[in-house]
Formats: structure tokens, sequence, C-alpha cells
């Protein structure tokens, strides 16, 4: 078995990969282990002794699976919580909201004549 380390460089090199995504001919070796230059290398690349493999799919099946589940409610139990109720959702806002929902309520029923300003 001879090295082939020069020749994955090179190829890496010539591909613009890395040279995980070299896949050397392995019925062609000695083939290969006589090419010395990017220009030999190029040449095999020609005749597909040497290949650039596709790239490694990762998957995002599992995350999306777990997003909807999460849009659904689950896995929000008390163990997966880290800041405190009030860092969650401030005290304050819902505070905010109730104000804006009630003086809104006042607003209309003053309009409608149904309560005056005292």
């Amino acid at each position: 078995m001879v090295s082939l380390k020069l020749q994955k460089r090179l190829a890496a090199a010539v591909l613009n990969c890395g040279q995980r995504k070299i896949w050397l001919d392995p019925n062609e070796t000695n083939e290969i282990h006589v090419a010395n230059s990017r220009q030999n290398i190029r040449k095999l690349v020609q005749d597909g002794y040497i290949i650039k493999k596709p790239n490694v799919i990762h998957s995002r099946s599992r995350v999306n699976t777990r997003l909807a589940a999460k849009r659904k409610g689950r896995h929000s139990g008390r163990g997966k919580r880290r800041g405190t109720r009030d860092a969650r959702f401030p005290s304050q806002v819902i505070w905010m909201r109730r104000m804006r929902v009630l003086r809104r309520l006042l607003r209309r029923y003053r309009e409608a004549s149904k309560i005056d300003r005292h």
C-alpha cells in the first residue's frame, strides 16, 4: 500500500475542498501515486480517478418535529425553565396590557356616554 498523502492534499487544493471530501480510486493507486504535480492531479480528476465527494446531508427533521411539539406547548415544564417567572414574562408587561385594556374600555364607555368624566 503506497502513501497518497501528497496526492490527496494536492487534489483538495485543486478541487477547493477539504481532504476528507477527496476520493481516490483504490483500483488505480499506482496511477495516482505517479502524479506529483497539480497538472497531473487535474488530469486524474478529468479521467475520474479522483472525485470530490458530495456534501454530507445534515437533516433538520428531528429539530422540526421538536419545534412543532414546542409550538403545541410541550417541553416547557418546570424542569426546562431557567429564568425566574418575572424574567420569562415580566409582571410589568402584564400590568401594562391590563391597564391599556381597561383604559380603552373606559374611553369607549365615555364616547358612548355610558359614563362621564366624574
